[in-house]
């Protein structure tokens, strides 16, 4: 048996989960989380832990028992305490600021660079060129992260671009690193 999957979801106060068929619905103080799951998983609520359980024991259904988990485990903490990602600005004249709702970023082009943010996901920029991208669903917030990340990548010789904040940059020597004298 899974060992992800047969783990139980605690369910933290102030949070609903509601099971209608394969539908589930989590309702919290940050927003509300609508999924549909396979029909070989089941889910069984008791008091305020959920269980994931799984209706055969095929190989596909034994694979989706972890993943059906996980994916609950992520709607009940977006709910209750979101996700949130943290970009890095690094690069001589590049720069983020609000424009509103839209990010707007110099990021060396000839134009600025602007990215409305989507239903359910807030961005903001912070000090020293951080951006930081939160929302209830972390797939969305992933998703926007890579989009927003994807406007610049870093590149290996010099370390300039958009890159999420801890991410390592290996780093390539320059033509002058291999010349012989």
């Amino acid at each position: 048996m899974s060992r992800i999957g047969k783990a139980p979801i605690t369910v933290p106060a102030g949070v609903t989960v509601q099971f209608a068929d394969n539908k589930v619905s989590v309702k919290g103080p940050k927003g509300q989380l609508t999924k549909e799951f396979r029909p070989e998983i089941a889910f069984k609520q008791e008091g305020d832990s959920i269980t994931v359980l799984r209706k055969s024991e095929d190989r596909m259904v034994r694979s989706l028992h972890g993943l059906s988990r996980t994916l609950l485990a992520n709607m009940v903490k977006g709910v209750s305490v979101g996700f949130d990602k943290t970009l890095e600005i690094v690069g001589v004249g590049y720069r983020a600021s609000m424009d509103g709702k839209k990010l707007v970023m110099q990021l060396g082009y000839s134009h600025s660079v602007e990215i409305d943010a989507p239903e359910g996901i807030t961005i903001a920029v912070g000090k020293g060129n951080v951006i930081t991208v939160s929302g209830a669903d972390k797939q969305a917030v992933g998703d926007m992260s890579s989009f927003i990340r994807g406007k610049r990548p870093p590149e290996v010789y010099k370390g300039k671009g958009v890159k999420y904040q801890g991410e390592y940059i290996r780093r390539k020597a320059g033509k002058a690193a291999g010349k012989k004298k």
